[in-house]
């Protein structure tokens, strides 16, 4: 999701050819405007990196013994309330 609270203008260079097909693309009407088109795309790109950084978190977890024994603790400790929700969840 494209975070619209306080904006900063800020200078970047673009290939020519790439500004001249977003403004066409604007000109269209197929995209709402260049900025938004480069807000959007900067924060998919962000936003990828950020999940990619959990994924290799989660992998590395997965290979801690102490994590998963951590894991397997708590997963016992809440198994009874685990077991009561469940039964007040309906079945899909």
């Amino acid at each position: 999701m494209v975070e619209t609270s306080k904006l900063k203008k800020v200078t970047y260079a673009l290939p020519e050819t790439m500004l001249q097909r977003l403004r066409t693309l604007a000109d269209q009407k197929r995209i709402p405007s260049v900025n938004a088109v480069v807000r959007g795309a900067v924060e998919e790109y962000v936003t990828n990196l950020e999940r990619e950084g959990f994924r290799q978190a989660m992998a590395e977890a997965a290979r801690d013994p102490e994590f998963i024994r951590d894991l397997r603790e708590t997963e016992e400790a809440f198994r009874h309330a685990d077991d009561e929700t469940a039964k007040v969840i309906p079945r899909w």
